[in-house]
């Protein structure tokens, strides 16, 4: 792939090994269908979330592309009573991210972030590069070192 993106940049800064697929030809499309297209296991692509909790602090949840958030999962997981999905609108200034290219690496700002314990299960997971058509397989090892994260079981 000759195109970059900053969270590719930021993973050869980290010198951390990763793959880089692309789906640009087929533009935004949903998490189950980038899957398909790429030919991968739905339960090893992952989604970007993010979301606000009622102390109006902000969290990111990394989840499979063919699973929910468990809004009561999410929020016993970062200590809220409740949270909700941010607005569309939002998460470009709020992230640096348009919906469809969110990554949980490369934030404006750093978030805590929560991926879902089903990500153990395989020795890499896939998710955004931070644009949209891009994606990068991690493994989540690797993915330490280069943010802060827990794993909760959150679907």
């Amino acid at each position: 792939m000759s195109e970059k993106t900053n969270v590719m940049r930021i993973l050869d800064k980290k010198n951390i090994k990763y793959k880089s697929y692309t789906y640009k030809e087929k533009g935004a499309i949903s998490g189950r269908e980038v899957a398909r297209y790429l030919n991968q296991n739905e339960n090893q692509v992952f989604k970007t979330l993010v979301t606000v909790g009622k102390s109006k602090e902000y969290y990111v949840f990394v989840i499979p592309v063919n699973k929910e958030l468990d809004l009561k999962k999410a929020a016993k997981s970062v200590g809220e009573k409740s949270i909700n999905m941010i607005k569309e609108k939002e998460l470009l200034p709020l992230t640096g991210y348009v919906h469809g290219g969110c990554s949980p690496i490369g934030m404006k700002k750093l978030f805590t972030t929560v991926i879902d314990i089903t990500s153990e299960e395989f020795d890499t997971f896939i998710f955004s590069a931070g644009k949209v058509g891009y994606q990068v397989e991690v493994n989540i090892n690797d993915l330490k070192k280069v943010i802060k994260f827990k794993l909760e079981d959150i679907v």
